[in-house]
């Protein structure tokens, strides 16, 4: 299998999103004492581009640190759709430790909340295996707008992705680089790299309550074409005790 190699000099937006991911790096002191730093990867354009940062990050402006790639596969994952040589391709090309979990899914109980539950927890044991309890996430800033609205109309609560959180009842950190950078940046920059696009194979994931959030984030900015923006740096200002607890 030929994988092209991807690292710096980027190509395209390449240089900007590397300059977006350090910002968030440093203001939030996401790396600050850390030496090994677990990145779960999906397979997708969000965190294989954060794969391809922080790789390119680590010992360039801030201290080395270890990368564990902590792949969680099942038939309806969302990295389902993805071959998991290739990931494993990658992360020899990298030099990055490639772990991967197994989730047994049924499909007539598939649900967002308890499958998100199950990955988590295989992605949180996984990385605490290997001497990592700061764990790096994809999310990027359309993904905080998504969550801070659907937390808003459907709990009555205003909740995003903090940028770092420290879950304290696992054990681990969460850090979230990309929260700066919106999706569009990211797949016009996946489609420059020449990373595959995936799509999801969950039946439920189709008509879920995020889906219907982001159509209507499509229908606002109709009419406030900086709604996404500006929803995000809300969550970033007012910030969350969300997610915290099991």
């Amino acid at each position: 299998m030929d994988i092209p190699l991807i690292q710096p000099p980027w190509k395209g937006l390449g240089k900007k999103i590397e300059s977006s991911t350090r910002k968030a790096m440093y203001d939030y002191k996401m790396v600050e004492g850390v030496d090994q730093v677990a990145v779960a990867l999906s397979g997708g354009k969000d965190s294989l581009t954060l794969l391809y940062m922080l790789k390119a990050i680590s010992g360039r402006g801030f201290h080395p640190f270890n990368l564990h790639a902590i792949h969680v596969s099942g038939a309806y994952t969302c990295g389902a759709g993805v071959n998991v040589q290739m990931l494993r391709k990658i992360c020899e090309q990298l030099e990055v430790n490639f772990i991967v979990r197994e989730t047994d899914q049924e499909l007539e109980k598939l649900e967002c909340y308890s499958c998100s539950r199950e990955r988590r927890s295989l992605l949180f044991s996984a990385a605490r295996e290997v001497g990592a309890t700061t764990i790096a996430f994809g999310h990027h800033r359309d993904d905080n707008s998504q969550t801070i609205l659907m937390n808003l109309l459907h709990k009555a609560e205003f909740a995003g992705n903090l940028p770092k959180l420290q879950m304290y009842d696992f054990g681990v950190t969460i850090i979230r680089p990309l929260i700066y950078i919106s999706e569009q940046d990211i797949r016009t920059f996946a489609q420059q790299c020449g990373i595959l696009r995936i799509t999801c194979q969950c039946p439920v994931g189709q008509n879920s309550m995020r889906r219907k959030v982001n159509d209507l984030l499509t229908e606002i900015e109709h009419l406030f074409p900086n709604a996404r923006e500006n929803i995000a740096n809300a969550g970033l200002v007012y910030g969350s005790n969300k997610a915290t607890k099991k």
